[in-house]
C-alpha cells in the first residue's frame, strides 16, 4: 500500500506491446498532431491576417483553434515519447501539470463552443441587434470569461484530485493523466469529494448543453422562415460545422465521465479518450474550413501567398 506522498511517478497505459506497433502508434500520433497543428495554425493565421475576418464568429473560432492546439500539445507529445522510447513513466508533477493544462484547454473549448452558439443565435434570430449584443468589447469580455472559467475549473479539479491519498499503486489505465483514472487509485472513501465536483461540473455542462439545444431550436425556426433558398443554405452552412463539433466533443467527453464502471475496459476507455482528446483538434479545422467559404478562401490566399514568397 502506498500514498500520494510516496509516489514520485505514474505509469501510463502502454499503447502497444510489440516494438512494431509502438512505432506504428508513434507515426499515427505524429500524423494526427501535424494535421492538428497545420489546420489550427492556418485558421489562426488566416483570421489574424485577414481583416475581413475580424468579426465575432471568426474571433471565437480563432480562440477555439487555440484551445485545440493547447489540448493536443498537452497529451500527445508525452504519448509519442513513450511509444518511441518504450517507456510508461510520467513524473508526479508532470502528471499534475498535464491534467491541469488538459482540463484548462478542454473546459475553455466547451465554453467557447457555447459562446459560438450564442453568436450564431443572435446573428440569425436577431440580426438587427447583432452589432449591439456582440460588439468588440462584449466579445473580449466573453472570451476573457471563457479563459478565466477554464483556468479556475482546471485549478479546482487538479488541486482537489492531487490532494487525495492514493492507496492503489501508481498505474494509470490511460495514455495521459485523467481524473477518472487517478480516482481509481485513491482510497475507498477519499474520492467522494472529487466525485461531487465532477457531478457539479456535469450539471454545469448540462446547463451549457441545454442552452445550445434551445438556441439551435430557435435558429432552425428562424432559418425555416427565410424565404430564399440561398439564404437558408448560407445560414445552415455557418451552423452545421459548429453543431458537428459540439456533438463529437460532448458525446465522447460525457461518456468518459458518466459511463458505469461495468462498461469500463482498457480498450473502450482508450477509444473514448482518443475520440474526445485527440480527434477533435485534428478534425475541427477540416469541418469548419469545408463548410465556410470565407474561411476557405482566406486559407487558400494565405497558402498561395506563402508559396509565392518562398
Amino acid at each position: 500500500m502506498s500514498n500520494s506522498s510516496s509516489i514520485s511517478h505514474f505509469l501510463l497505459l502502454a499503447l502497444a506491446d510489440t516494438r512494431q506497433l509502438q512505432l506504428l502508434h508513434f507515426c499515427l500520433l505524429l500524423a494526427i498532431s501535424l494535421a492538428a497543428l497545420l489546420g489550427n495554425g492556418l485558421i489562426i493565421s488566416a483570421v489574424a491576417c485577414g481583416h475581413h475576418l475580424h468579426t465575432p464568429m471568426f474571433f471565437f473560432l480563432l480562440n477555439l483553434a487555440l484551445t485545440d492546439l493547447g489540448s493536443i500539445c498537452t497529451t500527445v507529445p508525452k504519448a509519442m515519447h513513450n511509444s518511441l522510447w518504450d517507456t510508461r513513466n510520467i513524473s508526479y508533477k508532470g502528471c499534475a501539470a498535464q491534467l491541469f493544462f488538459f482540463l484548462f484547454f478542454v473546459s475553455a473549448e466547451y465554453f467557447f463552443l457555447t459562446i459560438m452558439c450564442y453568436d450564431r443565435s443572435v446573428s440569425i434570430c436577431k440580426p438587427l441587434h447583432y452589432g449591439t449584443l456582440l460588439g468588440s468589447r462584449a466579445c473580449a469580455h466573453m472570451a476573457a470569461a471563457a479563459w478565466a472559467s477554464g483556468f479556475l475549473y482546471s485549478l479546482l479539479h487538479t488541486a482537489n484530485t492531487f490532494s487525495l491519498p492514493l492507496c492503489h499503486g501508481n498505474a494509470l489505465g490511460q495514455f495521459f493523466c485523467e481524473i477518472p483514472q487517478i480516482l481509481r487509485l485513491s482510497c475507498s472513501k477519499s474520492y467522494l469529494r472529487e466525485r461531487g465536483l465532477i457531478v457539479f461540473s456535469l450539471c454545469l455542462s448540462l446547463c451549457c448543453f441545454v442552452f445550445i439545444v434551445f438556441s439551435y431550436v430557435q435558429i432552425i425556426k428562424a432559418v425555416l422562415r427565410i424565404p430564399s433558398e440561398q439564404g437558408r443554405h448560407k445560414a445552415f452552412s455557418t451552423c452545421l460545422p459548429h453543431l458537428a463539433v459540439v456533438y463529437l466533443f460532448i458525446s465522447t467527453g460525457t461518456l468518459v465521465y458518466i459511463k458505469p464502471p461495468s462498461m469500463s475496459s482498457p480498450s473502450l476507455d482508450l477509444a473514448l479518450s482518443v475520440l474526445y482528446s485527440v480527434v477533435p483538434p485534428a478534425l475541427n479545422p477540416l469541418i469548419y474550413s469545408l463548410r465556410n467559404q470565407e474561411l476557405k478562401a482566406a486559407v487558400w490566399r494565405l497558402m498561395i501567398g506563402w508559396f509565392q514568397k518562398h
